[in-house]
C-alpha cells in the first residue's frame, strides 16, 4: 500500500527515510527532534547535523540514520505559527516537497513523516494535516512505487477540518446502528419478511426502499433495459467514458493499481473488492444513488452497522470526494483507510 496513517512513535517506524521535525540551529530541540536524536545516537547525529549548519524554515537536508531502523534522516525545518499571515502555509508545503524530492535523490522506496509543525511550533493541526495530505497525494500521483507513512503520535494530534467535517460526528451518531440493536432489528425483519433470501440485512431493506423512492426515470424503456443489464465492469466503464476520463486519470484518483484496472477492463464479470468500488465512486464523484447502484452491481450495499460505510455515505452526501480527505475521516474513527 503506497500510503498509510499510523499512530506510533516515528522512531519505531521502519522506513528507508525518517523525517525529523528539526530545529533550524544545529542543536537538539524538543519533541520529535529530541526523540530522533535519542533513538539514532545523539552524539553521532549531532556531529553530522553541525556539518550542515543552520537550516532555513521550509528547507530540508539529510544525514545518515545511524541507530535508527532506516537509511537516512531528513531534517526538515517547519515554520512556527504566528498568525497565518507570515507565509506559514507555503513554508510548510515546502518542507514536504523538499523532503519528497530527496526521496528521488536518495533512491529510497519508503519514507515516514511526523505531522510537521504541530508540536511546539503551534501550527493549527487541521490545516497542517490538510497540507500534509495534499502534498503527499500530489507526489504519489507520479510515484506509485514509493510507500509513504504519516505518523501521528496520539489521537489528540489528529484533528479534522471543522469546515469539511463539522457535522460528521452527529451524522455518525444518527446513522450508525449499534451491533446489538441491529441484531434485534434484523431478527424481527427476517421473521416478517419471507421474500428476501439468506436473511438480508437492514442495509438491503433500506437500499430497496431508497431506490423505489429516489431512482431517476430513464429517458426510454430501451435505455432502462440497457442500463439495468450492465455488469459492474460495464457500468464503471460507462461512467468513465461519460466523464471523459483517461484510464490513468481514473485509476490513480480511485486508488486502484494499473494492474487491477487492467483486469477490470478485460473481464466483463470482474468481481471487485468493496474498497475498490468505493474508490471508483470517489474518483467519479458519483451521487449517493449512483454509488448505491454501482455497489449493488458488485454485490455490495451500504450498511448502517458499518461505521466505515456511514463515513463514506457522509462524504458522498457532502461532496467530499478527495480520497485523502476521506481517509482523514476514516482514520480519525479508527476505520481502515482506502488505498491511494
Amino acid at each position: 500500500m503506497p500510503f498509510t496513517i499510523v499512530r506510533n512513535d516515528i522512531t519505531k517506524i521502519k522506513a528507508d527515510i525518517i523525517v525529523n521535525s528539526a530545529n533550524p540551529k544545529p542543536v537538539i530541540g524538543g519533541g520529535t527532534d529530541s526523540a530522533v536524536y535519542e533513538a539514532a545516537g545523539a552524539d553521532e547525529l549531532l556531529k553530522k547535523r553541525k556539518e550542515i549548519g543552520d537550516i532555513q524554515p521550509g528547507d530540508a537536508f539529510y544525514t545518515d540514520a545511524f541507530a535508527l531502523d532506516a537509511k537516512y534522516i531528513i531534517h526538515a525545518v517547519a515554520p512556527p505559527w504566528i498568525d497565518g499571515d507570515h507565509d506559514e502555509r507555503n513554508i510548510l508545503r515546502s518542507c514536504y516537497r523538499k523532503a519528497l524530492n530527496l526521496v528521488d535523490t536518495l533512491g529510497a522506496k519508503s519514507i515516514a513523516f511526523p505531522l510537521l509543525a504541530t508540536g511546539v511550533y503551534g501550527f493549527p493541526k487541521d490545516e497542517a494535516l490538510s497540507i500534509a495530505m495534499e502534498e503527499i497525494h500530489t507526489y504519489l500521483l507520479s510515484h506509485e512505487d514509493v510507500k509513504i507513512t504519516l505518523v501521528v503520535f496520539d489521537k489528540e494530534s489528529f484533528v479534522l477540518s471543522k469546515g469539511r467535517f463539522g457535522g460528521l460526528e452527529a451524522y455518525i451518531d444518527e446513522h450508525y446502528v449499534g451491533e446489538q440493536i441491529y441484531k434485534e432489528y434484523s431478527v424481527r425483519r427476517r421473521r416478517t419478511s419471507v421474500d428476501e433470501p439468506n436473511g438480508s440485512s437492514v442495509a438491503r431493506y433500506r437500499y430497496i426502499e431508497s431506490k423505489e423512492k429516489c431512482q431517476k426515470p430513464a429517458e426510454s424503456l430501451d435505455e432502462l433495459l440497457d442500463v439495468e443489464d450492465m455488469t459492474f465492469q460495464q457500468k464503471l466503464l460507462y461512467f468513465i467514458d461519460k466523464e471523459g476520463l483517461k484510464d490513468s486519470e481514473f485509476y490513480k484518483c480511485a486508488g486502484i493499481t494499473k494492474q487491477v484496472f487492467s483486469k477490470i477492463r478485460s473481464n466483463e464479470y470482474y468481481q471487485p473488492k468493496k474498497e475498490t468500488v468505493i474508490g471508483a465512486v470517489l474518483a467519479l464523484r458519483l451521487d449517493i444513488e449512483e454509488a448505491e447502484d454501482l455497489l449493488e452491481r458488485a454485490g455490495y450495499a451500504f450498511s448502517p452497522t458499518s461505521k466505515f460505510d456511514v463515513i463514506i455515505t457522509y462524504c458522498i452526501r457532502h461532496g467530499i470526494y478527495n480520497i485523502m480527505e476521506v481517509n482523514e475521516a476514516l482514520f480519525k474513527y479508527n476505520q481502515k483507510i482506502l488505498k491511494i
